[in-house]
């Protein structure tokens, strides 16, 4: 990484959001029109430190109901702006990337019942028909994040985002379910196309210094196949991380729809603790507010390498009766569930395929056949730097 220059940068800006060197700016990115008039804006705040040096992306609130996400970004760039003397870079926050989900309290936006985190481009996404509003939205942030031109709309980001802002590392902050525990999700870095294995296997390095270094457990992602047909290329880390080459990874911050205090000071504390790593603060410059990066969070409670599974799934409906809660470790072929009907007569046992730990348990009590009960960290063999399709040597 460069060394930050001791006479400064230039500006910063994205939108409206113009922040000379030692300065903090906010205002609002444009993303889309609306029917009734008016503008889709997406509230934006910089961060730019009185020297040169790299910068870091944090967006929140992609998710309309995953309230600590929001808070941390909000409470992340502000601590940014009490130290912007000794900042060497900058930082760019998007507190609420779906200001339509936010609207309505709620995971999805009124633009479509899809999740608003599977439209981020992905080059080898095939459709015949035109992209639709949350795809062209999501295209033009990212747009914004990676200093790419979108393929559509000039008027919108690349006119209003400045050169200096294109991200050389992100955070997106996000929640799981309720009473999930904390942890930060480390995609596999894909290769064929986009870049070489040697190219990967690089992106991937730095990838894992700035996820240690926010603090929280790490849970690896789905296996590639499974992450590509789940579109979790197309997420807003997957899509900064695979196709635009940026390490970018996603931190779930426990429950949604309620910030959760402890969780956010914890989330702040991790992203100094990456600013620090990526050489936007030394040590004398962090905020006096700020705590040690993974502090009050529960350290993962097995010491095996784990990635995220969602299950294991019943083969009975029913009404679900955990067995273990966010936490615990498993071992394989242990009880994580009872499956009983209404009256409390046992219809399913649900046991544990691997080693690992609860994340969190499935929403609601209610089960049909092939539900997954829970989510889950198991344990995972796999390897970090991994051919996007299956075939490729």
């Amino acid at each position: 990484m460069d060394e930050p220059d001791a006479d400064g940068g230039g500006t910063v800006a994205v939108g409206s959001a113009s922040a000379e060197p030692g300065t903090l700016d906010r205002g609002r990115l444009t993303v889309a029109d609306l029917p009734t008039g008016g503008a889709e804006q997406l509230p934006v705040a910089v961060a730019n430190g009185a020297a040169d040096g790299p910068t870091l992306w944090l967006t929140g609130g992609v998710h309309g109901d995953e309230a600590t996400g929001v808070a941390v970004v909000q409470d992340a760039i502000a601590a940014f702006g009490d130290c912007l003397a000794g900042l060497a870079g900058a930082v760019v926050a998007v507190p609420v990337v779906s200001p339509a989900g936010l609207r309505r309290n709620a995971r999805e936006t009124y633009y479509g019942d899809e999740d608003p985190n599977r439209h981020f481009p992905d080059a080898d996404a095939e459709s015949a028909r035109p992209p639709e509003l949350q795809e062209r939205i999501d295209a033009r942030l990212y747009a914004a994040i990676t200093g790419e031109r979108p393929d559509d709309a000039s008027e919108f980001a690349v006119e209003t985002v400045g050169a200096d802002a294109a991200a050389d590392a992100l955070i997106d902050c996000h929640t799981a379910g309720v009473g999930s525990e904390p942890f930060a999700i480390r995609d596999r870095v894909l290769y064929g196309d986009r870049r070489t294995e040697d190219e990967a296997a690089a992106l991937s390095e730095a990838l894992g210094r700035i996820v240690d270094a926010f603090g929280l457990p790490v849970v690896r992602e789905y296996p590639a196949a499974e992450y590509v047909e789940e579109n979790l290329q197309r997420s807003t880390a997957g899509a900064v991380l695979n196709e635009a080459g940026i390490p970018a990874f996603t931190a779930e911050l426990g429950a949604h729809s309620v910030v959760d205090d402890g969780l956010l000071d914890a989330g702040v504390a991790g992203v100094i603790g990456v600013a620090v790593e990526l050489g936007l603060l030394d040590d004398g410059a962090v905020p006096e507010s700020a705590g040690e990066p993974g502090v009050g969070v529960d350290s993962a409670p097995v010491e095996f390498p784990v990635r995220r599974f969602r299950g294991p799934t019943t083969d009975a409906a029913g009404l679900v009766r955990h067995r273990v809660a966010a936490g615990d470790a498993f071992a394989e072929g242990d009880v994580l569930a009872d499956v009983v009907d209404a009256a409390g007569a046992e219809r399913a046992t649900v046991r544990a395929a691997d080693d690992g730990y609860v994340l969190g348990r499935a929403e609601g009590l209610a089960a049909y056949e092939g539900d997954p009960i829970g989510s889950l960290a198991v344990r995972d063999g796999g390897d970090l730097v991994v051919p996007r399709e299956a075939d490729e040597k």
